[in-house]
């Protein structure tokens, strides 16, 4: 069992940046893919980023693909998301997780979640 704590989020002006942070503690941290989610008032809770479990294969969300990169470091069993131009659209709450799988964009896929930091963008 893994537990996970993000950070990092706050307040920012449109086309600023912010980068996330995801520790890991309580359990093997390579032993997992990484994953960032989303949730914005209202609306559904919605993927963002990947790592793979070994390796470095990532994927993302069209909305965010070359604007946001994710990376991990395992011997800080950290997880980062780095996040440039963002917009108002990006307004959310940011949830790490954690899966068994080799890499995936499903929620039920993810067994592991943190608690969220809110990250708000101001136009």
């Amino acid at each position: 069992q893994v537990q996970l704590v993000e950070s990092g989020g706050g307040l920012v002006q449109s086309g600023g940046s912010l980068r996330l942070s995801c520790a890991a503690s309580g359990g093997t941290f390579s032993s997992y893919s990484m994953g960032w989610f989303r949730q914005a008032p209202g609306k559904e809770r919605e993927f963002v980023a990947a790592f793979s479990r070994s390796g470095s294969f990532t994927m993302y969300a069209d909305s965010v693909k070359g604007r946001f990169t994710i990376s991990r470091d395992n011997a800080k069993n950290t997880v980062y998301l780095q996040m440039n131009g963002l917009n108002p659209e990006d307004t959310a709450d940011y949830f790490c997780a954690a899966s068994l799988k080799y890499v995936t964009r499903l929620e039920a896929d993810y067994g592991y979640w943190g608690q969220g930091t809110q990250v708000t963008v101001s136009s």
